[in-house]
């Protein structure tokens, strides 16, 4: 498949991620108009990128734009997300790549998600840990054994780290969504979707209002899963796979280990992770399957706003 693919993409948000994704537009030889609020910002992107963007944000720009793009990829600060979508769609654009976890809480994804089927849009949510080197090959290796038939995941955070972070109204309280979304949606990406889940949460944090999560379910293929976390103790993100032959171990999530049945013995999968060093990880990937229509593999807003059930369910215990 050629990378010179031509498109005419919008590219809402001026931070780290909006570079990142600016760096595989380039690659993927498109045409990039960038859309920023601050000069500050704008400065910054420049900066990194050698390109100019246009400031005032978005609303401003929808009000005096007359040109047509392809394609849109928002990646704004997270509490603009769902805000950013909705003036998309109302303006008429159809084909969007909105940065997870899509809005700022389960209220404002289920509205989003209502709009989007309204207007006939399609709204992606870039979870870009599916794209993975690591995780393609996982893939490749449970089609090969014959399935998933059981898996485990992890998604411990680093309080000390997040606590002093300055963030937006409603992140921090909403962090299961916001970050460990990341991982418990590779999980049920990769083990099957949840039919049924029992959840128990626990203690307290001075930015949150739990601290301890353990769990356990079966998916819609009846597959049992289980997961846990302890967010004032040591640990790190982590998914195990199991098949008839091999458990695969994703810890931490850019690699792959194996063991293999009647083995004691884990070893590391070698994988090529040539494009995962290049670019942010999953990001290349991700985004040229966006652009040339393989959606098969994303989530869409409308599955989004079914998981926050889930990732409500998670995060206070039920």
């Amino acid at each position: 498949m050629s990378d010179n693919l031509k498109k005419k993409i919008l590219l809402v948000g001026a931070g780290q991620m909006a570079v990142d994704y600016y760096k595989v537009l380039q690659a993927l030889h498109c045409g990039i108009t960038t859309i920023g609020r601050s000069e500050s910002s704008a400065s910054q992107f420049a900066e990194k990128t050698g390109s100019k963007i246009i400031t005032g944000g978005i609303e401003s720009f929808l009000q005096q734009n007359n040109k047509t793009f392809d394609a849109v990829i928002v990646a704004v600060g997270m509490e603009q997300l769902a805000p950013t979508a909705f003036q998309l769609i109302n303006k008429g654009f159809k084909n969007i790549l909105l940065e997870k976890p899509a809005g700022l809480n389960e209220t404002e994804i289920k509205e989003l998600a209502q709009t989007a089927t309204h207007y006939h849009a399609t709204v992606l949510v870039a979870y870009n840990r599916r794209f993975y080197s690591s995780v393609l090959k996982a893939k490749e290796i449970i089609e090969q054994d014959g399935g998933v038939t059981s898996f485990n995941f992890e998604f411990t955070e680093w309080a000390h780290t997040i606590e002093p972070l300055v963030k937006a109204k409603g992140i921090k309280e909403n962090w299961l969504l916001a970050n460990s979304s990341h991982v418990i949606d590779l999980a049920f990406y990769l083990g099957g979707k949840p039919s049924k889940i029992n959840c128990y949460a626990d203690g307290k944090l001075s930015w949150h209002d739990k601290a301890v999560f353990s769990g356990a379910g079966k998916t819609k293929d009846d597959v049992l899963f289980s997961y846990q976390a302890n967010w004032d103790a040591p640990g790190r993100w982590g998914v195990e796979i199991l098949t008839s032959k091999s458990r695969l171990i994703l810890r931490p999530l850019e690699e792959l280990q194996i063991q293999l049945k009647n083995s004691v013995a884990i070893n590391k999968v070698e994988i090529d992770t040539t494009i995962d060093k290049q670019y942010k990880p999953g990001l290349f990937l991700q985004t040229k399957q966006f652009l040339t229509g393989k959606l098969s593999e994303f989530k869409n807003i409308q599955e989004q706003a079914e998981m926050c059930e889930i990732y409500s369910q998670i995060a206070k215990g039920n």
